[in-house]
């Protein structure tokens, strides 16, 4: 593969002899992923929630993930992280910045994102936090340059909305890479899944549903 920093020349994402065929965001993969049995591979840990994705459709979960797996192997299907309290739930319908700071919030809240086939919203917000806690400059070339293929190349599948000008300063920056190159195009989708997708999630079935999970095993301990 050619160089991903040529002196000189912005970065437009790596070299392709062949232009894959164009897809809507919210069309899935002809790829089928056959099941394994009994078996899941990607079983949910937020089970407390008994709205998440444990209750969906298996064989079209399976092929919307397949379709949509990022390179950056580092980032789970879900963050570990403890039961929310109810007042940490209702604390997040307070404030996005709430919910975005609680690994518990963040699994919901991309819970609720894949019904709305916007994932790769919270997973490039999540890529970059991960990029700004490293320190060795080969990763950072390599995770930037993942990060670039995964959420910012017109050629992914996961591609996320990003005006021209942030798109140019990345392809500037790119040329050498670092914890911050990312910086514009996150707050630009952080402000997105804030004024876009957070109002419908507080309506939503699953986080109804979470407040009343939580509240009613309150009130039984």
């Amino acid at each position: 593969m050619p160089t991903v920093y040529e002196a000189g020349k912005q970065y437009t994402g790596p070299e392709s002899t062949e232009r894959p065929l164009s897809m809507s965001r919210h069309e899935t993969s002809p790829t089928t992923v056959q099941p394994a049995g009994n078996h899941r591979p990607n079983a949910c840990c937020f089970c407390w929630c008994c709205c998440c994705s444990c209750s969906w459709n298996e064989d079209r979960e399976r092929a919307w993930r397949a379709s949509r797996d990022t390179k950056l192997e580092t980032i789970p299907n879900c963050e570990a992280c403890l039961k929310p309290t109810p007042d940490e739930v209702q604390g997040w319908a307070q404030s996005f910045d709430k919910l975005m700071k609680n690994p518990a919030g963040r699994n919901v809240f991309r819970e609720f994102l894949r019904t709305e086939y916007s994932e790769e919203n919270m997973l490039f917000w999540l890529a970059c936090e991960e990029l700004k806690n490293e320190c060795n400059k080969h990763t950072i070339d390599e995770k930037a340059r993942m990060i670039y293929e995964d959420y910012i190349s017109i050629l992914s599948p996961k591609e996320v909305s990003l005006d021209s000008r942030v798109r140019e300063v990345i392809n500037k920056k790119m040329q050498e890479p670092s914890t911050h190159t990312f910086d514009d195009a996150q707050l630009q989708i952080y402000t997105l899944m804030h004024r876009d997708s957070y109002p419908r999630f507080l309506n939503s079935a699953i986080y109804r549903a979470l407040q009343q999970s939580v509240s009613r095993s309150s009130s039984e301990s």
